[in-house]
């Protein structure tokens, strides 16, 4: 008899959507950069901030963030989801707006990003770090 092939537990964590998941989404994901040994992890911290904000802002129910490594590059990619149906877009340049450039400003310095249905609704949004 053999054993199935086990698979890496994903590092993930579900938030209340409130004004503090931006800010527990930060810590969880530090925390475990810290574990993989990635010292710098700024950008990640961004991504998941503004990815969650999002979440927060525009989307519904629990926000689930995910973490992991590519198997293929070893970059680390960062997964948002929710269960609205909304569906992020980077918006035009609005010199005069007061927000809405966060998405923009994340597409420019991740590696690829992109959005996922689900099939039971919501979505997730991914961002590959360089």
């Amino acid at each position: 008899m053999s054993a199935a092939p086990q698979t890496p537990e994903v590092p993930t964590i579900v938030l209340d959507s409130t004004d503090q998941a931006p800010r527990l989404a930060r810590r969880f994901l530090a925390e475990q950069f810290a574990r993989w040994g990635i010292t710098d992890d700024y950008m990640g911290r961004l991504v998941v901030c503004e990815l969650t904000t999002n979440a927060y802002k525009h989307g519904e129910g629990p926000i689930v963030v995910r973490l992991s490594l590519d198997p293929d590059d070893g970059r680390p990619v960062i997964e948002v989801s929710d269960t609205g149906t909304g569906h992020p877009t980077v918006q035009p340049q609005d010199y005069a707006a007061t927000s809405g450039r966060g998405l923009q400003l994340m597409a420019e310095l991740v590696h690829e990003w992109g959005v996922k249905r689900l099939t039971g609704g919501g979505k997730v949004v991914w961002a590959k770090l360089p």
